[in-house]
């Protein structure tokens, strides 16, 4: 065994030798310095022409390379400036290098279109990109929530630190139709199945660009890219080296209309060190703190399961209110049924031989003089008096109810729901977010590097989903391993997710008025609420002989029931909360999420024809994935009670990429195979041409398909919402089996049951039919447009069709669990599926987007963007949520005079509909104003900055139910950007 292990060091030692081993002797030099600014031009690439030997420019824009001999040819290149080529001779004088600055417009180069570089103008797809200069200038307090200025993108704000990204259509808090990759690991929470915004992930320090690609990604980016893919990628420490900081300091609420103006805060850091060009390392760090938008839509909604609607009415006037960002007022019963099952219940009982408390009360007020409507007090203390002590109370209680149904003081289909407490009394709006980024850079020799890279985030914020959920404490790992080199990569890693302390607001809501007091309690009736409140009414109803209105009775009884209600804020009411928060959600009395679940995936990459040296005849571009999610909630949100659930998926792609008619015309074939655990196999090529019809104006043509597997919730998710009869299910067919809704309780749709609570009349109900669900594919055809037109002015125009077949929406059904119908009038339990759309849906849209460059270093820049959905089946809840018309228009300048620059953008979007799994409803219209002033003193590698999102300060939502966001502003101080 010893002799093993010595063979085993020996080949080790000696393959790192090999890797390691080189013979360069001369060091070469110098300094790379703007030839307009005279100032130091870091991360500039330094290569020995026809080579792939090279390095960068430090923070201080100096460099050192060793080469194997003189005279050499180096190249300098950068975007933003010309390439140069200098040749070297003598090693002992430092090179100086006056880099000439490149304002030409697009000449970025990015990935994203065809996984392997080319210039943006030739891309064969719709591709939107924010270079490094750009992320300096951002309007914005971050570089996440800029991405919204971007042509055909949508971002949706649940959160001041939880914003989602989308393209054409699809707006919502939580986005499963949208890739999104960091450093090329998918950045999804393992549990929740979509990313969390960038609270975990890249610090803005640390990220290098961001490019989005619009519409269908399947064929090179697998499952999830129905609607586009997001890479954020990082800044090599080999490249941009040294310590940066930034300090940012700013304050919100400043009109005190949601609370008192609360400041905002945020540092980041970032270091990162080369050791003669072999290893590097970087770490980053980010804290963010701030006091979130709250969430106050007070209006009355109806809702069954995820369906809903605003409706008429507030707690004054309604007693069936049900506030959007009100929780607890969910659990609902109709009186009259109430009165009559209690009364049933009650009167049956014995009190002599044959006669049951029913038939004395019969007897003794049927016998009044003209049997009053309104009995007077004498006389319903007579009749309760001739009854022994002992059953007095029980008398008492019984007497209100069979003269509040004899009597019709409930009417026939009152329903009436618990007193709820608003979000801002159980959602933490202690907003947080944490990160922190280390990563070890080796170059095994000049053609390969590899890397390890942590990244780990925590926070507490908001996400709008089926419900508000308080994300708090919430942790996130991602690991990754990889080797890359020019022309292969392969890489690992794993995504951890700790759900913390997170909690449903809805549920603790509904437990904190049950804890309070009981909605009903057999043992307790008189304790109980909804008697409490049928017996003041009834009451007030009786005495008042009829001058009080309806809606002052149930005021008055609200009021009566509501005695001693837990105060937010009071001893009582943290300590039943914190109960309530630290329960598990699926015991009775928890809000609490225990989700541990986990992500483990690989990937790797081979240019073929780059290997094969035949990329001068067709390029050809192979990879392969395979991932792992283990779903781990202990029954919290997943039906993983017994054991935790493993899903798997794999996939393979290819790509022929081939130049004709002397570089005239590209064209593009891609496809790719996927698999998941419980779904067969899929299959998605692409096929795009772009025509080169003058220097740097292309025509692209793109045929594409895509898909999406229904995402791990759509499958195995089993939640109770809000403490009461309202689940979440998974669509496999077991879930059918485990609630009967294919055997003995049929489930009614939720349209049919608010027309049979309409109308009283059961002949309206249908029934529901549930298929199995098969994943959603997109057929989509694109035209687009990207060229330049006397140097100063960049147009890029589309159009896009596409066709979505076994579209994946939500349905919501209605139980009877008792078997009796009339439960649906005002209960019963409520489920919440995914089904796939009996019809074909489609969408269209297009978009122009124009950078100009208008004078010394000004610029004009602006998108217009449109998004339509189509044949939606009568009923269908799409979440389609675009608006029609989206409007970015700015105007930004580097350095005005004396490094003074600036960047202003106005938004405006127009009105829609907006379909939530929380809350459908109407948004209207907004503008806004982002801006920032910036200045560099020269010399110095010093930033300061002020400016401000939302600058007048007019509250808007991207989301109905999730909150409105007013202005931030901001000033900071940085140092190396």
């Amino acid at each position: 065994m010893r002799k093993s292990y010595n063979v085993l060091a020996a080949l080790i030692i000696s393959c790192l030798s090999f890797f390691t081993a080189n013979a360069q002797s001369v060091t070469v030099s110098g300094t790379v310095t703007n030839n307009t600014t005279k100032e130091i031009v870091p991360a500039v690439s330094v290569v020995v022409k026809g080579t792939s030997q090279g390095t960068y420019t430090n923070s201080n824009g100096g460099f050192s390379l060793k080469v194997d001999k003189l005279p050499v040819v180096l190249t300098f290149s950068s975007i933003g400036f010309e390439s140069q080529d200098i040749t070297v001779s003598d090693a002992s004088k430092s090179i100086n290098v006056d880099f000439k600055v490149n304002n030409a417009l697009g000449q970025e180069v990015v990935i994203a279109a065809t996984r392997a570089p080319q210039k943006i103008l030739e891309s064969p797809v719709t591709v939107e990109r924010m270079s490094q200069s750009l992320i300096k200038n951002v309007a914005a307090p971050s570089v996440y929530e800029a991405i919204a200025n971007l042509k055909g993108v949508d971002v949706h704000t649940a959160s001041l630190t939880f914003r989602t990204v989308t393209t054409r259509g699809f707006v919502s808090s939580g986005n499963t139709r949208l890739n999104q990759l960091v450093d090329g690991m998918d950045n999804q929470a393992p549990g929740l199945n979509f990313s969390v915004s960038s609270i975990v992930g890249l610090t803005d320090l640390d990220i290098d660009n961001i490019e989005v690609l619009s519409g269908a990604s399947s064929a090179l980016y697998g499952s999830g890219g129905i609607n586009g893919t997001v890479l954020i990628n990082g800044k090599n420490p080999f490249k941009y080296q040294g310590f940066s900081f930034n300090i940012k300091q700013g304050i919100s609420h400043t009109d005190s209309k949601q609370r008192t103006p609360a400041p905002y805060n945020n540092i980041a850091m970032r270091w990162a060190k080369t050791f003669n060009n072999k290893f590097a390392f970087r770490i980053s760090g980010e804290l963010i703190r701030g006091s979130d938008w709250q969430a106050e839509d007070y209006q009355n909604k109806k809702q069954i399961g995820i369906i809903s609607a605003v409706t008429s009415g507030d707690r004054m006037t309604n007693p069936d209110y049900n506030g959007v960002n009100v929780y607890g007022d969910e659990t609902v019963v109709n009186i009259a049924g109430l009165a009559n099952l209690l009364s049933s219940s009650i009167g049956g009982n014995f009190i002599a031989p044959g006669v049951t408390i029913r038939n004395a009360a019969d007897n003794y007020f049927g016998t009044l003089l003209m049997n009053p409507q309104y009995p007077t007090n004498a006389q319903v203390q007579a009749f309760i008096g001739g009854f022994p002590a002992a059953n007095q109370p029980t008398i008492a209680l019984y007497t209100p109810l069979y003269l509040a149904l004899t009597r019709g003081y409930f009417g026939s289909n009152t329903n009436v729901t618990r007193t709820g407490y608003k979000e801002e009394d159980v959602v933490d709006y202690n907003t947080l977010n944490a990160k922190f980024n280390a990563g070890f850079h080796w170059n095994i020799n000049d053609k390969i590097e590899a890397s390890i890279n942590s990244y780990f985030g925590t926070g507490t914020t908001v996400y709008t989903g089926a419900n508000r959920y308080s994300l708090r404490n919430f942790k996130m790992g991602q690991h990754k391993l990889e080797f890359k080199a020019k022309n292969w990569f392969l890489r690992g890693y794993t995504t951890q997710e700790n759900s913390g302390d997170s909690y449903i607001g809805d549920a603790l809501g509904s437990f904190l008025t049950e804890a309070w007091k009981p909605s009903f309690n057999a043992a307790n009736i008189g304790g109980s609420w909804f008697p409490q409140y049928m017996v003041t009414f009834s009451e007030a109803k009786r005495q008042s002989m009829g001058a009080l209105s309806d809606q002052a009775l149930h005021n008055t009884a609200r009021n009566t029931a509501d005695i001693g209600r837990y105060v937010p804020g009071s001893a009582a009411f943290n300590n039943a909360a914190n109960i309530i928060k630290s329960t598990a959600v699926n015991k009775f009395g928890g809000s609490k999420f225990l989700d541990r679940s986990e992500l483990w995936a690989s990937e790797g990459q081979l240019n073929i024809s780059e290997i094969g040296n035949f990329s001068n005849v067709v390029e050809v571009l192979y990879g392969a994935s395979w991932k792992q999610w283990i779903l781990n909630s202990k029954g919290t949100i997943f039906a993983d009670t017994v054991m935790p659930i493993r899903v798997n998926e794999y996939g393979t792609y290819l790509q022929l990429k081939k130049k004709l008619l002397n570089d005239v015309l590209t064209l593009t074939v891609s496809g790719r195979y996927d698999k998941q655990t419980n779904y067969k196999g899929r299959i998605t090529p692409r096929f795009a041409a772009v025509v080169k019809v003058a220097k740097d104006n292309n025509i692209r043509l793109s045929y594409q398909t895509s898909y999406r597997f229904p995402s791990n919730q759509n499958q195995y998710i089993n939640l109770q919402l809000g403490g009461g009869s309202s689940y979440l299910i998974g669509a496999l067919p077991q879930f059918q089996s485990y609630y009967q809704l294919n055997s003995t309780i049929p489930g009614y749709t939720a349209e049919s049951v608010l027309a049979y609570r309409g109308s009283g009349n059961p002949a309206v109900l249908k029934q529901a039919v549930y298929t199995e669900v098969k994943p959603e594919t997109v057929n989509s055809y694109e035209l687009g447009y990207k060229g330049i037109v006397a140097q100063k002015l960049l147009i890029d125009a589309y159009f896009y069709y596409s066709k979505y077949d076994n579209f994946l929406l939500s349905t919501a059904v209605v139980q009877a669990t008792s078997g009796v119908l009339t439960e649906l009038l005002s209960g019963g339990r409520s489920l919440s599926y995914t089904q796939n759309s009996t019809t074909t849906v489609k969408s269209n849209g297009w978009g122009i987007g124009v950078d100009y460059k208008v004078y010394k270093g000004y610029s004009l820049y602006g998108n217009v963007f449109s998004d339509v959905l189509k044949d939606v089946a009568p009923g269908d809840v799409t979440f389609f949520n675009a608006p029609k018309y989206r409007i970015n228009i700015g105007v930004r300048n580097d350095n005005v005079c004396h490094n003074v620059g600036f960047n202003v953008v106005y938004k405006w979007q127009d009105d829609n509909y907006y379909e939530g799994t929380f809350i459908s409803g109407t948004l209207p219209s907004f503008g806004w104003l982002d801006a920032q002033v910036s200045y560099r003193p020269k010399g110095t590698k010093s930033t300061f900055r002020i400016g401000g999102t939302n600058v007048g300060n007019n509250y808007q939502r991207t989301g109905y139910g999730s909150p409105a966001v007013g202005g931030l502003y901001y000033m900071s101080y940085g140092y190396n950007l």
